[in-house]
């Protein structure tokens, strides 16, 4: 049970936190260049430590995505090992990322022992590119069997090698792939790949078109993460947290996020510590950190980096999290990545900022005269038709059971999938729509803040839309739907591939006019034109959270999937699977292994959460306002035996008893739900955790709730929210 002194206890440590030595080293103007990546072998390191050639073949792969010479993996390994032991690593592991979501690795040491006992370090080409991880636990949705052990980790030269320090461990990670003996994908990296792989073959189709001869094309993505920080002290009090990774109660507090005073406000010294701390951290692995701030609830962060190859964003973004995470614990805190720790407070997601381009150009940039700049034009197009054509697979690409409780919540998207361009690209398609052609539309010009000492600033085609799923923002896309503890790598891999499909099909219907002998120009007007309309249903720029929007939606014939159990069966529609195999991104059964974990995972969770809120419930809710009831019980029976009018302790003791009555009989609903767990399929498991056992913890919160708004404090056996979010 808390207890006031407990309460002093998180106050003490919030008191007497001490600065990292990382974030208080004395000023020195080349830190930060020598820092960055000194802990990855990137091309600086490479260039150090391989001989030009072996550089040269490797770099090419990186760049070009071309094949690598098997020669050179025992130079790349030797001269990794040096420099992993010069950075002070006595072990190495390949880094995978299975279908659980997050990352895994199995440590190998260097150490060798040779003829005679003696000691040797050792690291070979062969140990550089294959590995053998046991595979029989991880998720595989069928793909193998519990018994079938065997899995195989592969290189990945095109993400860099990088050193992770510990308290007492440091060692040398290798980021891979990860397949079954049968060459089935178990990971979230390989179809990420595949995917860029499609979006590049099809980009480069497309730019020949326009008489361009390209070298590779790249997806790039500059992914946001939010946060909640919360006192450790106030974490290991609280079983919910510690099991579900969110409150499963908790009374609305005097003070929530009413007075808009955290959004962008000055951040905490602690706080700043420790976000400086992750930035140094992420600095030292290559990871190129850009913006740090204060979220909108109470003690709700943001931190994000600029943009990346995509594969190489997505393995940084797993990085991201794991440092939030540990060096959290250094300042006392605890990083809540779940996309919903506290009710009635917004929840935390992960905008994925994503465009393309060549190595020189995105082909996202509009340019000074977007109307004219027909690359720009068809491009933009391409992913206008994708979205509309595949919105239920974007939908389902960011299901989840946290993030149903945040999608559409005034605090997100809709789960809705709409467009948002601005007022200049919409004008500019709803020109081409009717006339095939497109002249200056509303133009940016400067924003006069009529002050003189201010400078005119530059005043942006459109405004932003913070309710939009998916809005162009100058020079990319941001997909804002996504939650905040999920891989980044799925959601990414699906727009590559739906892009690439559009731009392949618009391409080859460009290819087919052109050898019909129509002038280029006019085609392309005509393409776009016709595009134009087919996918306007999807394109809004008003207030998604609106009713309105939703009736209007609706009559657009557009897909309002409100549960990730609606969402992810979308994922294996024919249309998807013919998408996905079309294109080599995943076969059919690697599709639908990916269904299986995703509804798995569903289940798992919420019965987690059942489970973890019964027992809360029945062992330290309903004990405390039993305790309570027999004191205001006793207090009556002492009132009366002393003739004392005691009407409103008895009046208390009535509603505290009630109370108790209604949690009890919520408790045994919960219970006989929980039990229950739904049929033998997987998909009616889903459906009965979101229809009987979410609905049974609802209503056991709802009484517990009210409970704590009754029971004293001293008395209370959980933290409550006005502690969690106040305490710095």
């Amino acid at each position: 049970m808390i207890t006031t002194q407990g309460r002093f206890d998180s106050l003490r440590a919030a008191k007497t936190w001490r600065a990292d030595a990382e974030t208080s080293r004395p000023a020195d103007p080349g830190y930060l260049e020598r820092l960055f990546g000194e802990n990855c072998f990137g091309i600086p390191q490479m260039r150090a430590f391989l001989p030009g050639d072996v550089f040269d073949r490797l770099t090419a792969t990186i760049r070009d995505g071309s094949r690598l010479d098997p020669s050179v993996a025992g130079v790349v390994a030797e001269a990794m090992k040096k420099w992993a032991l010069a950075r002070g690593a006595t072990h190495y592991t390949h880094w995978f990322q299975p279908l659980t979501g997050s990352t895994a690795e199995k440590h190998d040491s260097f150490l060798k022992v040779g003829a005679e006992g003696k000691a040797i370090t050792s690291f070979g080409g062969d140990e550089l590119v294959q590995g053998e991880p046991d595979a029989s636990s991880f998720p595989s949705g069928g793909l193998r069997a519990t018994f079938e052990a065997r899995g195989y980790t592969a290189w990945d030269p095109t993400s860099p090698a990088f050193i992770l320090e510990g308290e007492a461990a440091t060692f040398l990670c290798i980021p891979t792939a990860f397949s079954s003996w049968a060459g089935d994908s178990l990971d979230k990296k390989i179809p990420l790949l595949r995917s860029m792989d499609a979006l590049d073959r099809a980009t480069r189709r497309a730019l020949r078109l326009f008489g361009e001869e390209s070298r590779r094309v790249t997806a790039s993505l500059g992914p946001e993460q939010e946060f909640f920080l919360i006192d450790q002290e106030f974490y290991y009090r609280r079983p919910d947290m510690m099991t579900a990774g969110r409150t499963l109660f908790g009374a609305e507090p005097p003070r929530g996020q009413e007075l808009d005073d955290h959004y962008f406000g000055s951040i905490h010294d602690r706080v700043l510590a420790f976000m400086q701390s992750v930035e140094i951290a992420l600095y030292r692995l290559g990871v190129p950190m850009k913006t740090r701030h204060n979220e909108v609830a109470p003690h709700q962060f943001e931190m994000a980096p600029v943009y990346e190859n995509a594969n190489v964003a997505s393995d940084h973004q797993q990085l991201m999290m794991r440092i939030l995470e540990k060096n959290a614990r250094k300042y006392g805190f605890v990083c809540l990545l779940h996309e919903k720790p506290f009710a009635g407070l917004n929840g935390s997601g992960k905008h994925l900022n994503w465009s393309f381009g060549t190595a020189d150009r995105n082909l996202l940039e509009p340019g000074d005269t977007p109307h004219d700049n027909e690359k720009f034009l068809f491009f933009c197009t391409a992913v206008l038709r994708a979205v509309e054509r595949h919105q239920d697979l974007l939908r389902a690409s960011i299901a989840s059971a946290g993030n149903d409780h945040r999608l559409g919540a005034n605090e997100a998207p809709p789960s809705i999938i709409s467009v948002f361009l601005g007022d200049q690209l919409q004008d500019i398609f709803e020109q081409l729509e009717q006339s095939g052609s497109a002249r200056a539309g509303r133009r940016e010009g400067l924003l006069g803040l009529g002050v003189d000492v201010l400078p005119d600033l530059p005043k942006h085609s459109g405004d932003r839309n913070r309710t939009s799923p998916f809005a162009f923002t100058g020079n990319k896309f941001e997909f804002r739907a996504l939650g905040s503890s999920i891989s980044v790598s799925f959601p990414a891999t699906v727009l590559n591939t739906v892009v690439a499909e559009s731009i392949d099909e618009l391409a080859g219907q460009l290819e087919t006019a052109f050898d019909s002998g129509a002038d280029p120009k006019d085609a392309l007007r005509k393409l776009l034109a016709r595009e134009a309309r087919s996918f306007k249903r999807i394109v809004f720029n008003g207030d998604n959270y609106s009713s309105d929007w939703a009736a209007e939606a609706e009559r657009r014939g557009l897909l309002n999937l409100r549960t990730a159990v609606e969402a992810l069966p979308e994922m294996t529609s024919p249309k998807n699977r013919a998408l996905f195999e079309k294109f080599g991104v995943l076969a059919p059964r690697e599709l639908e292994s990916r269904l299986e974990v995703r509804m798995e995972q569903y289940f798992i969770r919420v019965n987690i959460e059942g489970e973890t809120a019964a027992n809360m419930a029945r062992t330290m809710i309903l004990p405390a306002a039993v305790r309570y009831l027999d004191q205001l019980l006793s207090a009556c029976e002492k009132a009366e035996n002393a003739g004392v009018p005691s009407s409103g302790v008895s009046s208390s003791a009535h509603r505290i008893a009630a109370l108790v009555d209604d949690l009890a009989a919520s408790l045994d609903v919960l219970d006989a739900q929980n039990a229950e767990l739904g049929g033998n399929d997987m998909a009616s498991k889903t459906i009965h955790m979101r229809d009987n056992v979410i609905p049974a913890m609802n209503a056991v919160r709802e009484v517990v709730d009210r409970l704590e708004a009754v029971v004293p404090d001293d008395m209370w056996p959980l933290p409550s929210y006005r502690d969690m979010l106040f305490v710095k």
